[in-house]
């Protein structure tokens, strides 16, 4: 199914009244071609940053200034969050970072897998909120993780996925 993107470039033959007008009109069938392989970019950048947050959880490696991440999933969720199960739940965001992350960069169920990072973005910003800057633990990363994911859910998987050569999506 062909999502319509009201707000996408047109070319000067359309006359559609919400159509765009472009400064530029050349540069609309530029902008249409382009914007299928660019979204599909975008979709795989964000599994592999997802992925890198994943790796080391599952692995038990190191990630930066965290020793062990896993432990630091488990932290946060018990004693910042306040949550039940907190090996169980920092399991799943394992996975979610490991294999949802590859599902999301090859577009498979990407609609879920978005969906899911969207919910693990939100409860991330309000465990650690309302700092702001990054450099304190703050939210703007997650924020931004956020919306990026809830793109993805409505948006899809996209033309250069997994889901349209099953021709099956969520």
């Amino acid at each position: 199914m062909q999502i319509s993107h009201p707000t996408a470039p047109v070319s000067a033959e359309d006359p559609s009244p919400s159509a765009e007008r472009l400064l530029f009109p050349a540069l609309g069938s530029l902008y249409s071609r382009a914007e299928p392989a660019l979204y599909a970019l975008l979709r795989v950048v964000f599994g592999i940053v997802m992925f890198t947050h994943g790796l080391p959880k599952a692995l038990g490696t190191s990630h930066g200034s965290m020793t062990d991440p896993m432990a630091g999933s488990i932290n946060l969720i018990q004693n910042v969050m306040g949550l039940p199960f907190a090996p169980q739940l920092a399991f799943l965001v394992m996975l979610l970072e490991t294999v949802g992350a590859v599902m999301l960069a090859i577009g498979l169920w990407a609609r879920l897998v978005a969906l899911a990072i969207a919910v693990q973005m939100a409860g991330i910003s309000y465990a650690l909120g309302p700092t702001w800057p990054w450099i304190d633990r703050g939210i703007e990363f997650p924020i931004l993780m956020l919306f990026l994911a809830l793109y993805i859910a409505v948006r899809g998987s996209g033309d250069f996925a997994v889901d349209r050569k099953l021709k099956v999506s969520i």
